[in-house]
């Protein structure tokens, strides 16, 4: 029964790695949402009176960016990046710029942005294909002798 629910898991948070020409649009995707977010996390870093939470908020920042770029629980990082830029970024830490969530505008697109990637998945360009892709599993005959 253990099994069967940790398979289901698996399955709700990687439904697809789709190639071709889809899995390059989520690559793009993934890439330029991850160099914005890497801008901003050096933002954070390098302010004169660096904060705890700054640096806090700016090493987050990082590590999501690296996480989405590569393709590494891409859905887990896409959320932490979504819950960050709405609920923490915007409104703790407003003076640093550039910010993915700065205008109404760019937080709408980064919104969007971060919901296709959680919801569409990484692609098969991503480490989550590599390690989470769907497998061919070859029965071998069973000899009777």
């Amino acid at each position: 029964m253990l099994a069967v629910r940790k398979e289901t898991l698996l399955q709700r948070l990687f439904t697809a790695f789709p190639g071709g020409l889809p899995g390059m649009a989520l690559l793009l995707l993934r890439a330029v949402f991850a160099g914005a977010l890497m801008i901003q996390g050096m933002c954070y870093l390098r302010e004169p009176d660096l904060r705890p939470l700054q640096a806090a908020l700016g090493l987050i920042s990082l590590a999501t960016a690296a996480l989405l770029l590569v393709g590494l629980v891409t859905p887990i990082a896409g959320a932490v990046a979504l819950l960050e830029g709405i609920g923490v970024l915007s409104s703790i830490l407003p003076s640093c710029m550039p910010s993915h969530f700065d205008s109404g505008i760019s937080s709408i697109f980064a919104a969007a942005m971060l919901t296709a990637i959680i919801v569409l998945g990484p692609g098969a360009y991503s480490l989550d294909a590599r390690l989470f892709g769907r497998r061919e599993i070859i029965i071998p005959r069973r000899s009777d002798s």
